[in-house]
C-alpha cells in the first residue's frame, strides 16, 4: 500500500513539474470565429494564418477557425474576449465601439479617399494608438486585416442623392456611427445582428443594406436585394484578435510566430480584396443585381454632421492623426 502511494505521490510530481513547465511543451488550441461565410477572404486567410501558426511552432499551436458566425455574434465575440470565454476573432472594426467608442474613428463616412491611406493609418501611429485602447480593454489585435469600402444595395429603386433614401428601411451594424450616418442621409436605419439579415431582407423587414461587394456576393443577398448603388460611404478594416489571458499565456517565440503570421496573412487578405472585386461585380451583375453611380459630393455633404458631433468623443489626438493620414 505503501509503495502504491509512493508511485502516486512520484506521478502527482512529475504532472505539478510538468505544469511549471510552462505552455510551450503542451499543445494548445486556440478557437477563432467570425461571422463571415467560408468563401469569404476573412475565412480564407484565417485558414491560411492557422496553418502557418501550427507549421511553425512544430504542432504547439493549433489554431481552429469557425465561421459564419458559429462562435456567436460579434457583439457576442467581443464580450467573450473581454472576460476569456472566447479565444480569438476577425471582428469588423465599427463592432468594437461597443467596448471601446474611440474605435468607431475607424469607420467615419468618407474618412478615406482610398484603401491605401487607411492602411498607412493603421499600419501606422492610429493603428497603434487604437490597439493600445483595445488592449486596456482585455483585447489584443494581432493585425489589422479589411472589410473594405461599403456600398448600399436595395430592393425598391437606384440611389442617386441622399433624397433618393428617403423612407427606405436600412439595416446598419449595430454601431453607434453607422446609426447616426443614415438617420444624417434621410433613410430610416434600425440594427441587426449580421446573421439576422439575409431573412429580414427576405420577409420585407427591411428594404437596404449596406456592405462590402465581397459579403453581398458571398452572402447571397442578390437572391434578397436588386440595386448596388456605388456610395462607398464607409472604408471598413477589420482586426484578427486573441483574448489578452490567450495571448498572455504564449511563450515570446510563440508570440512572435502568432504575430508575423497576422500581418503576412492580412497583408494576403488585403490583396485578395483588390483581385476579387472586377470579378465580384461580374458576378452581382450575372446575378441579376443592377449598378450605378452617385453623387458623392451629396453624401459627403450630408454626413458632415456625423463628425461634427462625434469629435469630442474620438478627442483631439486622435482626430489629428486621422487628419494626416487621410490628406
Amino acid at each position: 500500500m505503501k509503495a502504491f502511494s509512493g508511485a502516486r505521490l512520484s506521478g502527482a510530481v512529475a504532472v505539478l513539474l510538468a505544469c511549471a513547465a510552462g505552455p510551450a511543451s503542451a499543445e494548445t488550441t486556440i478557437r477563432i470565429g467570425h461571422v463571415l461565410a467560408e468563401s469569404h477572404s476573412w475565412n480564407i486567410a484565417a485558414q491560411g494564418f492557422a496553418k502557418d501558426v501550427a507549421e511553425k511552432t512544430g504542432g504547439e499551436l493549433k489554431v481552429e477557425i469557425f465561421p459564419g458566425g458559429q462562435l456567436g455574434t460579434e457583439k457576442e465575440v467581443i464580450e467573450g474576449l473581454q472576460f476569456g470565454s472566447v479565444q480569438g476573432g476577425v471582428i469588423g472594426a465599427g463592432s468594437f465601439q461597443s467596448v471601446e467608442p474611440k474605435l468607431g474613428i475607424i469607420e467615419m463616412p468618407y474618412a478615406w479617399p482610398t484603401r491605401e491611406k487607411a492602411f498607412a493609418a493603421l499600419d501606422g501611429d492610429l493603428g497603434t494608438a487604437l490597439a493600445k485602447l483595445l488592449e486596456a480593454k482585455n483585447i489584443k489585435v494581432l493585425a489589422w486585416w479589411e472589410n473594405g469600402f461599403r456600398d448600399l444595395t436595395n430592393s425598391k429603386r437606384p440611389i442617386t442623392t441622399p433624397a433618393d433614401l428617403a423612407g427606405l428601411k436600412i439595416r446598419v451594424t449595430p454601431d453607434k456611427v453607422r446609426l447616426e450616418t443614415f438617420e444624417a442621409l434621410g433613410a430610416q436605419p434600425a440594427p441587426l445582428a449580421f446573421g439576422e439579415l439575409y431573412s429580414a431582407l427576405q420577409q420585407g423587414v427591411f428594404d437596404a443594406q449596406e456592405n462590402p461587394l465581397a459579403v453581398i456576393e458571398s452572402s447571397s443577398f442578390f437572391d434578397v436585394q436588386k440595386y448596388v448603388s456605388k456610395t462607398e460611404h464607409v472604408w471598413g478594416a477589420a482586426a484578427l484578435v486573441l483574448s489578452k489571458p490567450v495571448w498572455d499565456k504564449l511563450t515570446p517565440d510563440q508570440q512572435q510566430v502568432v504575430e508575423a503570421a497576422a500581418k503576412d496573412w492580412g497583408a494576403k487578405q488585403r490583396q485578395m480584396v483588390t483581385d476579387g472585386t472586377a470579378e465580384t461585380v461580374k458576378n452581382l451583375e450575372a446575378k441579376g443585381m443592377v449598378f450605378n453611380e452617385v453623387d458623392k459630393a451629396a453624401f459627403e455633404a450630408a454626413v458632415k454632421p456625423v463628425w461634427d458631433k462625434n469629435a469630442a468623443v474620438f478627442g483631439d489626438e486622435l482626430m489629428a492623426l486621422v487628419e494626416t493620414y487621410r490628406k
